[in-house]
């Protein structure tokens, strides 16, 4: 932790922001508890962290979006560690519902499926990346709040 800790000394914004675009994609990480520790130990702007994480994890699910749009299911599994059944499960789930299901890209593990599925399925950009947008910025605004009441606690 006192790496990651040296790391956002370092880079600060710009390391959440890439910390979020890899949680964002199909690498687990923990984009929230560095967000967490930009929030408390370092004392970054909020709403600057906000924007950070949000682009930052927006960018990293849109990456699995055009994964998925390539198609290349042999690729999704070999090299995203993506199975087929996750797939399915994340298909199913978004099956008739477009790519409004993309606001649930912000959900653990399945987030990345999600958002590879949408991929897959061709649905429509625009749309995909605003859903999700919503769905990252309002798990990040709970976040941040959170944080800043438990820092007032203290």
């Amino acid at each position: 932790m006192d790496a990651v800790i040296q790391f956002l000394e370092n880079w600060g914004i710009l390391g959440l922001f890439f910390s979020a675009f890899i949680a964002g994609s199909v690498i687990p990480f923990s984009s929230e508890a560095i967000l967490v520790a930009c929030i408390g130990p370092l004392k970054l702007s909020p709403m600057l962290c906000l924007i950070a994480a949000t682009l930052g994890n927006v960018a990293g699910g849109m990456t699995c979006y055009w994964i998925g749009h390539l198609g290349k299911m042999e690729w999704i599994e070999k090299y995203l560690h993506v199975s087929k059944e996750k797939l399915n499960k994340a298909e199913k789930f978004v099956q008739g519902r477009g790519a409004w299901m993309a606001f649930f890209a912000f959900i653990p593990i399945l987030g990345s499926a999600i958002s590879i599925a949408l991929g897959l399925m061709r649905a429509n950009p625009w749309i995909t990346v605003l859903a999700m947008a919503i769905g990252k910025v309002i798990r990040y605004a709970i976040i941040i709040i959170g944080t800043l009441g438990a820092i007032t606690l203290f």
